[in-house]
């Protein structure tokens, strides 16, 4: 049965792809590219090659449309799990240590495909 209570979420989520490189935040200079599934001011979904420990900070980097120079973000992982056996994980990720300029420019870019999204549904 799904849940049919109010989301629970604090910022509002856009399905949207936008490519990312990402690593562990340890790991310098070993950075694998990948993909969002949605994302948000608070946080985002991820494509990945492996399966990451909850707590695990990436360090990522990602363009968004409107903004010369790429988001240099910190991401926590909230949970990873395998969809294609030994191959492709879902990857949650909570935005953290982010400054309000930042949130402002993804929130900003989340309105904006949300309502192209819905025009496009007309």
């Amino acid at each position: 049965m799904a849940y049919g209570g109010p989301d629970r979420r604090e910022f509002m989520r856009v399905s949207k792809t936008f490519i990312v490189s990402y690593r562990v935040l340890q790991d310098i200079d070993n950075y694998d590219l990948s993909q969002t599934k949605n994302i948000s001011a608070g946080g985002m979904l991820l494509t990945t090659n492996r399966l990451f420990r909850p707590g695990t900070v990436l360090a990522i980097d990602i363009r968004l449309p409107f903004l010369i120079e790429p988001l240099n973000l910190k991401g926590r992982v909230v949970n990873s799990k395998e969809v294609v056996k030994k191959l492709i994980y879902d990857t949650h990720l909570e935005l953290v240590d982010i400054d309000s300029d930042t949130r402002e420019a993804i929130s900003k870019t989340v309105v904006f495909n949300l309502k192209k999204q819905e025009e496009e549904e007309k």
